[in-house]
């Protein structure tokens, strides 16, 4: 082997803690197999601090220490500080993680070791645990017409290469395509996003399939097949002129997804003004023709014949690419989940999307702010017709930070948290803003300056759990605490806005069926390797761009976005590309280890 240095392996298994099958007995025996390592411990062996640490290397005369287990980065400054008293060095002490390299994708012991061979003869993975390269199709398959998505689509596409870019609903654009303005600059959200919407609907080498889901993946790393299903328009993009006479005559309604159920709109529609495709749609579940065989008023509207037909059927189509790279984003946290703020019950208790459409001039109202109410039909909508808030109360981390929840920080919500805050001070000058947090997260560049220049605006920022909301006649009754004052606050407000976290997208799971890919236990989709390979997966082929894979601010999407297109250009341009990290067998990396050992 490599390495001859007396090793000590230990294997850090805080029992309960995390959730691990392993068969440690069996590691330990494969361990000792190796020349160079002389003693194996489980965490259970003996009590795991400084003192007892020290003692097993005098003991063993250890030279080196590898640390194997889920997450061992937490006690490597232990041992490292227990090789430095013993006069050994603290450099020599290396983690053989579980988690990497797809190994905890699995848990077999056949992965395990193929991770801690590399590790224990000190030659690293990069260059043993290398899978076959396989002849690569140049087409690529992004799906998600979010930014992320339309970012990769607009990379490869411009690399000269074919791009398909599959979107479920009616237009490309994804969450932010919804948004009013960005933080920290307040800049437009549509003046950014909807050029590069209208780019990629230009592009000669993008494929634009909007309203159209994938529903099977077969093949193999470079030549995958990816079935496609076209769901019915039932209106035909090529001969529609958007004129909108079909959606003036419709008598169906629907709740607006675009406008996230603020507002309502015809069965036949446009998502949005600067939808792309910019053709109308016919939503099957609310067309009364289509419910019960009557009606077809928008056929007799429309002036292009020919141009509806209410009887056209899905189809499917099947892709032949090299590459496919998931941009599938993410869904806001329920707030109904969390029935101590009243979310459902309250008209006036928003979440933050429908907040973004309330201040958006393109929304329900025009950009103002105002009240919920019902409409003829008993729709709980926005219009300019009910009255205006003049005090206001913003929560932030509702479904975050929460182990009856998600434990993981949503990363966005505390800055457009504060955004919301800014822009209500524009658009009602005199109202009252409170902002109740638990820690303030402002991570990016930018973000720090962005949160001091709203402390100094005339807006409440407290420290503190909120407890409950409840409706108190017209207001809403809010408890929670200022923990740097040690008060319980009681505030009555007008509106209520939850500042909902971020959760893995509904088809999340399905789609890692279908492309075998792994998520992680909170439903994101688990890459690499998350230092070295943050957008590859487990399969050679497949990439993740955005919100996919965990929570992330635009900036970072559209840099992962790029990111993943960089990799699948790199295999274009090779002509090559590496299989599943699965293919690659123990057998085959011991190998390795033995021949590049006989190098050195």
């Amino acid at each position: 082997m490599r390495n001859s240095e007396i090793t000590g392996v230990f294997f850090y298994n805080p029992a309960g803690l995390y959730p691990d099958p392993t068969d440690y007995q069996e590691l330990i025996s494969y361990s000792i197999s190796f020349a160079n390592v002389t003693r194996a411990f489980t965490f259970s062996d003996f009590i795991w601090n400084e003192k007892n640490i020290l003692k097993k290397i005098e003991e063993n005369n250890f030279e080196r220490i590898v640390i194997a287990g889920l997450i061992p980065g937490t006690v490597k400054a232990l041992f490292s500080k227990a090789m430095t008293l013993s006069g050994k060095d603290p450099e020599k002490v290396h983690l053989a993680s579980f988690n990497d390299y797809c190994t905890g994708t699995r848990f077999d012991s056949e992965r395990i070791k193929i991770v801690m061979a590399s590790v224990i003869s000190g030659i690293p993975y990069e260059f043993t645990g290398v899978p076959e390269e396989l002849p690569v199709n140049k087409s690529t398959v992004v799906i998600g017409g979010g930014i992320s998505g339309i970012q990769a689509a607009l990379e490869i596409a411009y690399s000269n290469n074919e791009v398909y870019l599959i979107e479920k609903s009616g237009t490309i654009g994804g969450k932010m395509a919804t948004f009013d303005k960005t933080f920290p600059t307040l800049d437009c959200a549509a003046c950014i996003l909807t050029p590069k919407m209208v780019e990629v609907n230009q592009h000669p080498k993008i494929s634009l399939m909007s309203y159209s889901e994938v529903i099977g993946v077969s093949g193999k790393p470079g030549d995958f097949q990816v079935k496609v299903l076209r769901k019915a328009r039932k209106v035909n993009v090529q001969t529609c002129i958007g004129c909108g006479t079909c959606a003036e005559k419709c008598p169906a309604q629907a709740p607006s997804e675009f406008d996230a159920g603020t507002c309502m709109r015809k069965a036949i529609y446009i998502p949005f003004p600067q939808a792309v495709p910019n053709k109308y749609l016919v939503d099957a579940e609310n067309c009364i023709y289509l419910k019960n065989g009557k009606c077809k008023a928008c056929i007799k509207a429309c002036p292009v014949p020919g141009c509806i037909d209410l009887d056209e059927k899905d189809s499917e189509v099947t892709l032949n690419v090299g590459n496919i790279i998931v941009a599938t984003g993410y869904r806001p946290f329920n707030a109904e989940r969390m029935t101590q703020f009243g979310y459902g019950r309250f008209p006036n208790v928003l979440n933050s999307l429908e907040f973004e459409r309330l201040l958006n001039a393109s929304g329900p109202t025009g950009g103002n702010i105002h009240f919920r109410s019902q409409d003829k039909k008993g729709n709980w909508i926005f219009n300019t017709s009910a009255g205006q808030p003049e005090k206001l109360a913003i929560i932030h981390c509702v479904g975050s930070r929460d182990k009856n929840f998600n434990k993981y920080c949503s990363r966005v919500c505390c800055m457009y948290s504060l955004k919301f805050a800014h822009l209500i001070m524009e658009k009602l000058p005199e109202a009252e803003i409170f902002e109740y947090f638990i820690d303030m997260r402002s991570f990016g560049k930018g973000y720090e300056e962005f949160y001091e220049r709203i402390r100094q605006e005339d807006v409440a920022i407290i420290r503190g759990k909120t407890a409950k909301v409840e409706q108190h006649g017209d207001k809403l009754f809010i408890r929670g605490e200022d923990i740097l004052k040690g008060e319980i606050l009681e505030n009555l407000v007008d509106m209520v806005i939850l500042s909902v976290g971020l959760e893995a997208s509904d088809d999340a799971l399905k789609i890692s069926e279908m492309l075998g890919i792994a998520t992680n236990s909170d439903g994101w989709f688990e890459e690499a390797h998350y230092n070295l390979a943050p957008t590859g997966t487990c399969r050679g082929g497949i990439f993740l761009a955005g919100t996919c894979q965990g929570p992330k601010d635009i900036p970072d999407c559209v840099a992962q976005g790029s990111a993943a297109a960089a990799r699948v250009i790199q295999s274009i341009l090779k002509g090559r590309i590496h299989d599943d990290v699965m293919s690659v067998s123990l057998e085959k990396v011991e190998s390795k280890i033995k021949e590049l050992s006989m190098e050195s």
